[in-house]
């Protein structure tokens, strides 16, 4: 394994613990700023804007540069973001960093990913992009429950200070320890040539399988809390532990999921899909057993990140030579399909039809991205098959030009 994965994990585990832990700190930063939890909840909101929005643009603005430097750029973007949170004085202020560390976020896992499969041979890409992504798992198994006690018991400033510091390390692992050769030429013709990948309509389709199998997943999640404290009978003390279940499943699953992406992207995705549909509707139908409660928790986790190095590696895949901003672009449609499945959980919820209702709506997301997938893999399947016909035609054609001349 190339030791330059290991900075790029470590800038995903303190990007991922930014991301998340704020969730379990939001009431000291309500009462430290005298708002609302609902106004302190779009602290969350506005850094999934944020990401989805450097994902884009930001990524674009720097397809023409070598890819080492601008993810030390983009680390220093958040470092300074979580140093403003650390030491606002206001909501504004501590809003403002938030946007600053969440523009670095889609960028950096965009162009990591880029990265990080050029660190390795064709057959290990999706593992090394796993690799990567083992950062943002840990931050969830390990750095939120931590990063939330850190803050309840030392105020939570002393956790975005902590996270300020993991930055610091990321920075100097990707200076000191990513290679030169693990950073790619931009793509011909720069940006234009960047955006020339959206002209494949697999891109697109791989784009929309994420924002819907990965917004499933989401939305029964975002809503967890209330699910296993109301429906299923947990004290609310419990949840923590569970939610490390939670990330244990992401763990592993990501690390499985990447290592099947590298034999078959798209039945590993076919796979993990049908099963999530069906770990969701189990979960819904058997919320309120304990036992099959936490089983599911495990299972949900498992097969819905062992999605993820698929989807970022197929539509790096289908971006051929330009797979920078199409590779920022799904970090970006991450976050869509976040907004997408916690916006569909509340609708149910404030429908009145209880708190599992979330993780209908997740299944229900999820059996589209499915649908869509099916679609997308069979499409490819014809082009290559087509593909492959034309070419023994022309094979064909070929040998009879080259026989006749003999015959005469």
């Amino acid at each position: 394994m190339p030791i330059g994965l290991i900075a790029l994990a470590l800038g995903g585990f303190g990007i991922g613990l930014t991301e998340f832990v704020i969730m379990g700190l939001l009431p000291e930063v309500a009462a430290d700023f005298q708002v609302s939890e609902a106004t302190a909840g779009w602290l969350i909101s506005g850094y999934a804007l944020a990401v989805v929005v450097g994902a884009l643009l930001l990524t674009a603005a720097v397809t023409r540069f070598e890819r080492r430097p601008v993810l030390a750029v983009l680390m220093v973007l958040f470092i300074a973001g979580n140093l403003v949170s650390a030491l606002a004085p206001d909501y504004w202020l501590m809003m403002l960093g938030r946007i600053i560390a969440a523009l670095a976020h889609g960028a950096f896992f965009g162009i990591g990913a880029v990265v990080a499969a050029s660190m390795v041979a064709p057959t290990k890409k999706a593992g090394a992009i796993a690799i990567m992504f083992t950062g943002l798992t840990a931050a969830n198994v390990l750095g939120v429950p931590f990063g939330t006690m850190l803050g309840q018991a030392a105020g939570w400033r002393s956790t975005f200070w902590a996270i300020t510091g993991i930055g610091v390390l990321a920075l100097v692992g990707i200076l000191a320890l990513v290679p030169r050769t693990g950073a790619g030429e931009a793509a011909p013709g720069g940006l234009r040539g960047e955006l020339r990948a959206f002209r494949s309509r697999q891109v697109w389709l791989s784009i929309l399988v994420t924002i819907l199998g990965y917004g499933g997943m989401f939305g029964a999640f975002t809503y967890i809390a209330f699910t296993l404290t109301e429906v299923t009978g947990f004290s609310a003390s419990t949840v923590p532990w569970l939610l490390i279940l939670f990330g244990v499943g992401l763990f592993v699953g990501n690390t499985v999921g990447g290592r099947a992406a590298d034999r078959n992207v798209d039945r590993t995705l076919l796979v993990a899909l049908s099963a999530l549909v069906v770990v969701l509707v189990v979960f819904a139908l058997t919320a309120g057993s304990q036992p099959m409660t936490i089983a599911s928790m495990v299972l949900l986790g498992g097969f819905g990140f062992a999605t993820v190095p698929g989807l970022q590696m197929r539509v790096m895949k289908y971006a051929t030579t330009a797979p920078t901003l199409a590779s920022g672009a799904n970090i970006g449609a991450f976050n869509v399909g976040n907004a997408l499945g916690a916006w569909m959980g509340g609708v149910t919820i404030t429908a009145g039809l209880g708190y599992t209702s979330p993780i209908w709506a997740g299944a229900g997301i999820t059996l589209l991205g499915l649908a869509v997938m099916v679609f997308a893999s069979a499409a490819a399947a014809k082009r290559r098959d087509g593909g492959a016909s034309a070419a023994i035609a022309r094979g064909a054609d070929s040998e009879q030009e080259n026989v006749e001349p003999q015959r005469a």
